[in-house]
């Protein structure tokens, strides 16, 4: 390849083609006859411009126009569309073939911060890995963590190359080992992009964080292989697509398409810091700290004070929404376990993560998949220096058969864990209800917290509403006991104001059974007044204040501030990875 690495298919950011020879412009270089010799410094200038362009064309053209008929973009595309400016490519090629152009590693800077990222141009073989491809990934890993920055993928790939016969496992061995050992060091974020396999797969989900649009599909095998093995037909989407990730945990955010995953990325990297050794940027914000959050004042009066009372249903993200300035935060896995919220959030400037039950979704109550999700979001928030705020509203941990043959208690000691091991400055608020081991597990001053507020609204105790039965057990009995001689009494009196049997018996207990349930009902007045109310956690020291409603963002983010005064930020001891 001579003079055609000009061609217009060759040209990538920042390359430049160099003008032809002409009247206007004799400098210019011109075509040389076949039979004048080259000196040989003129051929290895030649060679080199060859080299300097061949990974923005390698492909040609109509590779290129392949991948856009499919709706999705090149490498070289996608690095310009998230980085402010050029990439800064690392290796323009590597490999005994000049093969590695399938893989781009660089370093570019995004809002001014610089960022380690790579990218599988699906116009070179696919994207597929090789040994060539692998030590490029780990070196960048490497770099990432040595340097103290955060690491970006734009994972496109087909898996391991198979000409490349066990070098293909090899590479990705190589990028696994590395990646593993920069986890908790700095954080990285995963886009899936078009139909990834095998490694392609398991590679990306080793980051921190995992964007996947629509129309995409990522698994260990494709549906030919589920069919060939297992006889079953089944698309891409049933298989390995968002909606099935998102469940599961294994995709963090779904978005609609590329963009909007590049979008997601900058988006991200606004909340988390460069590696463990720093905090996440403060940003000054123009929304006061001591802003009243009066609208949680109205939406727990509008809910407490409906017919269903304090067991209406109440959107925990309103109150996360009303806490942040100007009401702005990062959702994580929100397509998954609803019963949870996990969120970044700004508090007076300072990046906050917030883990909250949600009792519009299942009372609140913890299951598998909200433990685990809680538990990854705080170990993440725990490595990389963010202070969590806690939101308690639940009945407690889901029960039942299926939870517990599931691993329920192993889910729950993976969240307690978590709680335990956070050394950021960590806040507890009781929103409402707060019972038994989940209150016990749930980021409170024996665990550790900082600074623990209830609302007026709170309710916490070992057991819930039906802890009547056991602490008014000896009342509940009278009053059952009585209800038998009260029946006959009524069925008597009915009979002599003329009624037959079969009405006096259906009046009598009519109105015995309405006595029972004013009675009880009674009791459980008491109960909530007397166990279930904050006073006793107040007066043994487990809360610290009750705060009203609309004074809470100020409240905390006085702690807040005070806590991170006194914050130093630093890696933990002991290496810890973001993953059990």
């Amino acid at each position: 390849m001579t003079d055609k690495v000009e061609r217009e298919d060759l040209k990538g950011p920042g390359v430049k083609a160099i003008p032809h020879a002409t009247l206007t412009n004799p400098l210019g270089r011109s075509e040389r006859p076949s039979d004048i010799p080259v000196a040989r410094y003129e051929q290895t200038l030649e060679r080199g411009r060859e080299l300097q362009q061949l990974p923005y064309g390698a492909a040609g053209q109509r590779s290129i126009q392949r991948q856009h008929l499919k709706n999705r973009m090149t490498v070289w595309e996608r690095v310009q569309y998230v980085a402010d400016g050029p990439p800064q490519v690392l290796y323009q090629n590597w490999g005994p073939n000049l093969d590695g152009a399938s893989l781009v590693t660089a370093i570019i800077q995004i809002d001014g911060r610089d960022v380690a990222i790579y990218g599988h141009d699906f116009t070179v073989r696919a994207g597929s890995m090789d040994a060539t491809n692998g030590k490029k990934l780990a070196r960048l890993f490497e770099l990432a963590a040595k340097r103290g920055i955060p690491l970006v993928g734009l994972n496109d790939s087909a898996g391991a190359f198979i000409p490349a016969g066990v070098g293909g496992l090899d590479g990705y061995a190589d990028a696994f080992t590395a990646l593993r050992k920069v986890s908790g060091v700095v954080p990285s974020i995963m886009c899936m992009f078009g139909f990834n396999a095998g490694g392609g797969s398991y590679l990306p989900r080793q980051g921190s964080f995992l964007i996947q649009p629509k129309d995409t599909f990522f698994g260990l095998t494709g549906p030919g292989v589920v069919k060939s093995v297992l006889g079953e037909d089944i698309t891409p989407e049933e298989l390995g697509g968002p909606k099935v990730h998102s469940q599961t945990g294994v995709t963090d955010f779904v978005v609609d398409d590329e963009v909007a995953a590049l979008h997601k990325v900058r988006e991200i990297l606004k909340y988390i810091p460069d590696s463990s050794v720093k905090a996440p940027q403060f940003k000054p914000t123009s929304d006061p700290g001591a802003r009243s959050t009066v609208d949680i004042d109205i939406l727990l009066r509008k809910a407490f004070n409906s017919p269903t009372g304090f067991n209406t249903p109440v959107d925990i993200t309103i109150l996360i929404q009303q806490l942040c300035d100007h009401g702005d935060f990062l959702e994580v896995q929100a397509e998954r376990a609803r019963n949870t919220i996990t969120a970044f959030g700004r508090m007076a400037g300072n990046v906050v993560g917030f883990v909250a039950n949600n009792s519009a979704v299942s009372s609140g109550q913890i299951d598998i998949d909200a433990a685990y999700k809680n538990a990854r979001f705080i170990r993440f928030c725990n490595l990389y220096n963010i202070p969590v705020m806690f939101l308690e509203d639940t009945t407690g941990f889901l029960p039942g058969r299926e939870q517990e043959h599931r691993g329920i208690v192993q889910a729950g000691r993976a969240m307690l864990d978590a709680i335990v091991d956070l050394r950021t400055p960590r806040f507890l608020v009781l929103v409402r209800n707060a019972f038994g081991g989940a209150y016990a597990s749930y980021n409170n001053y024996p665990t550790g917290a900082d600074f623990v507020v209830a609302l007026p609204t709170t309710r916490v105790a070992v057991m819930g509403p039906a802890g009547v039965e056991y602490v008014y057990k000896d009342e509940l009995k009278k009053i059952r006991g009585e209800a038998s001689t009260r029946l006959a009494a009524e069925i008597e009196a009915q009979k002599q104001q003329g009624l037959s049997d079969v009405e006096a018996g259906a009046a009598a207990k009519e109105w015995v059974d309405s006595w029972v349930r004013a009675e009880e009902a009674e009791l459980a007045l008491r109960y909530e007044r007397e166990i279930m109310n904050p006073e006793e956690a107040l007066s043994l020291g487990s809360v610290s204040q009750i705060v009203m409603p609309a004074d809470l963002r100020q409240v905390l983010t006085d702690h807040l501030s005070f806590c991170l005064r006194h914050y130093e930020p630093s890696a933990l001891q002991d290496v810890q990875r973001e993953f059990h």
